[in-house]
């Protein structure tokens, strides 16, 4: 059978660490929208760009809730409803953190500039991946040899997306470290109150994690189901 209990035991360990991620994340953002800050999210924001030197990057209003991103392409930060206009901790933390994505964006931050090339290849990958494997499976059950070529060349495809997902990590960690820096050196938050702040980027640092994790246990049942690590069917 093509579908079997494997799949769903290399697949929990990610999506039990994205299930918690989510929910503590939803909890300290939840907190910290209760803490108020001198600032909302959107003039946060536009403080921290402005003293970078990109009063180029424009901020809009976004709907949704936690849709927030910088968009590298346009040049545009955007800011979900509850972050853009809210005066709250966690307001200016999400915000700030997105305007760290237009500083490393500026910058040319290494990772970034790899994390924006490997997108397209990500997406084919993510997109072609799963087909070519099944059918590469099927075909390996009916004894046909082009089912494991079929196979490799899935695998490939979706090692775009793992690498996709490797790389972003140290993009979001850059982008929350530079967040916590620049609140508290711009006099945004002080220092003192920063506690709120640091949960609500800390928890959504471990959904990053997690997407990260799923997606490499994800391919390493692939490749065991393959063969290649000696652990498929015969």
């Amino acid at each position: 059978m093509i579908f079997d209990p494997m799949y769903f035991l290399y697949l929990a360990p990610g999506m039990l660490l994205a299930l918690w991620a989510q929910a503590k994340v939803k909890s300290t953002f939840a907190r910290a929208s209760q803490e108020p800050a001198r600032l909302t999210g959107a003039a946060a924001a536009r403080h921290i760009l402005d003293a970078g030197g990109l009063q180029n990057v424009a901020i809009e209003p976004i709907a949704g809730q936690l849709t927030d991103h910088y968009d590298p392409r346009d040049k545009v930060l955007r800011l979900s409803q509850n972050v853009y206009g809210a005066r709250s901790l966690a307001a200016v933390g999400i915000a700030a953190h997105e305007a760290g994505h237009a500083l490393q964006d500026a910058k040319n931050y290494a990772p970034l500039v790899i994390r924006n090339a490997a997108v397209p290849l990500a997406s084919f990958g993510g997109s072609i991946s799963t087909l070519l494997i099944f059918a590469g499976l099927a075909m390996v059950y009916a004894q046909m040899a082009m089912g494991t070529y079929l196979m490799i060349g899935g695998i490939i495809a979706f090692s775009c997306v793992a690498f996709f997902q490797l790389v972003n990590l140290p993009v979001e960690f850059d982008a929350s470290n530079r967040a916590k820096a620049l609140l508290v050196s711009h006099g945004i938050v002080p220092e003192q109150d920063m506690g709120p702040i640091n949960s609500v980027l800390n928890a959504a640092a471990w959904t990053y994690v997690a997407g990260t994790l799923q997606t490499v246990m994800i391919l390493l049942y692939y490749i065991m189901r393959s063969g290649l690590l000696g652990g498929g069917d015969d």
